[in-house]
């Protein structure tokens, strides 16, 4: 008991003349941050359906709706065109590339997950990420920005999406973006 006494005591004068030689350094700086930048951009996204080509396939479906006529629990990979108009010769901007999954069971609602890269004009090497719920039927329907990168670090920000063009071959999608970012 005696021997346990003096080792803790032993201990304890070490341990505190560790503490008293250490060296700590801090130094404050003080809290700069860069200004809040709001961009609107404006594009077309052109997605084929069917074709030759095809910007948007469907790599699963669950079982249970594989002979159903309407696609529940379908998941897409696109990789769709970005372009400043809705004509076919309009410059080419970019693309978007991710995943669509249709959930409704009438095939109006989905969650996209889509990264919308650009290739041209002063936004070149930079995308923005949208995550969200489309309805995809609403004329004008609202998808949240969740963040980007390059000129678009740590966006946040909402699309207002307007179908312009839609049948069974093609689909033209107005895009007006209030992006939000550093």
């Amino acid at each position: 008991m005696k021997g346990t006494l003096m080792l803790t005591w032993i201990l304890i004068i070490y341990l505190s003349q560790i503490v008293v030689q250490s060296q700590y350094y801090s130094e404050i700086l003080p809290y700069d941050p860069e200004p809040v930048k709001v961009t609107n951009l404006h594009f077309y996204l052109h997605e084929t359906l069917n074709g030759q080509n095809p910007t948007a396939v469907n790599i699963a479906q669950a079982n249970i709706t594989n002979n159903s006529s309407v696609p529940f629990a379908t998941l897409a990979a696109v990789d769709d065109i970005l372009k400043i108009g809705p004509e076919d010769n309009s410059e080419v901007i970019g693309n978007a590339q991710g995943l669509g999954l249709l959930l409704a069971g009438d095939t109006t609602t989905g969650v996209m997950y889509s990264d919308f890269g650009f290739t041209e004009g002063k936004f070149n090497g930079s995308s923005i990420s949208i995550f969200s719920r489309n309805t995809i039927i609403e004329p004008g329907r609202k998808v949240a920005v969740v963040g980007g990168r390059g000129k678009f670090r740590m966006a946040k920000g909402f699309a207002l999406l307007t179908t312009y063009f839609l049948n069974t071959t093609a689909v033209i999608i107005e895009f007006n973006v209030t992006v939000i970012h550093y």
